[in-house]
């Protein structure tokens, strides 16, 4: 007989049920285990995935908002005539935000009273209940329902462009920043590279 594993199928057959029972159900078990891992899995990759908003692509978090934006102006004002090389800096307000649906119950109730002297009284109650609305994600996993994403808002911007020492280009460049984001112009710094 050869070293190494060998499977007698005469032995299978003389084993107790109970210890196929056993068996299966380990098996059963292990592979409970393994399936949450796979749903935590695809959890974080939903929270680092690709969203597509405005024309730029957001994968995750605010920091990589503002690399794309600054990439995307910076390819954009490149291209222009009289800018040159261009390096772009901008400066964001918030971290944007994500608005949850919500469910919004109210009721009214009017109380009419009467007192001896024959003076009436009404008295209206108002009440409103708002509740988030959730989805379900998976097995027992629920997630609030996310209706809208605002991006954050930009603060500033600064360029650094070998035409920036001309006044036309500089002109062009601010012009070109205004049109894309809404901010005050003197927000806008455009220098010239050495």
């Amino acid at each position: 007989m050869k070293p190494g594993f060998s499977f007698d199928f005469k032995k299978l057959k003389k084993l107790d049920k109970t210890y196929l029972l056993i068996a299966a159900l380990t098996g059963i078990l292990l592979l409970v285990i393994a399936i949450p891992v796979d749903e935590k899995q695809d959890r974080e990759e939903e929270k680092t995935g690709t969203r597509e908003e405005t024309g730029a692509s957001v994968v995750g978090s605010t920091g990589d908002y503002k690399k794309q934006l600054e990439k995307q102006l910076k390819t954009v004002l490149s291209a222009m005539e009289g800018v040159g090389q261009a390096e772009v800096m901008i400066t964001l307000k918030d971290a944007g935000e994500s608005v949850v649906e919500k469910d919004i119950a109210s009721s009214r109730e009017t109380v009419s009273e009467e007192d001896d002297k024959g003076t009436r009284r009404e008295n209206q109650v108002i009440s409103s209940k708002e509740e988030a609305v959730y989805i379900q994600k998976g097995t027992g996993i629920s997630q609030p329902f996310v209706s809208m994403e605002v991006n954050p808002k930009v603060e500033g911007v600064l360029v650094v462009a070998k035409g920036g020492g001309n006044p036309t280009v500089v002109k062009n460049i601010s012009d070109a920043v205004l049109a894309l984001f809404s901010i005050e112009a003197h927000k806008i710094k455009v220098v010239k590279m050495n």
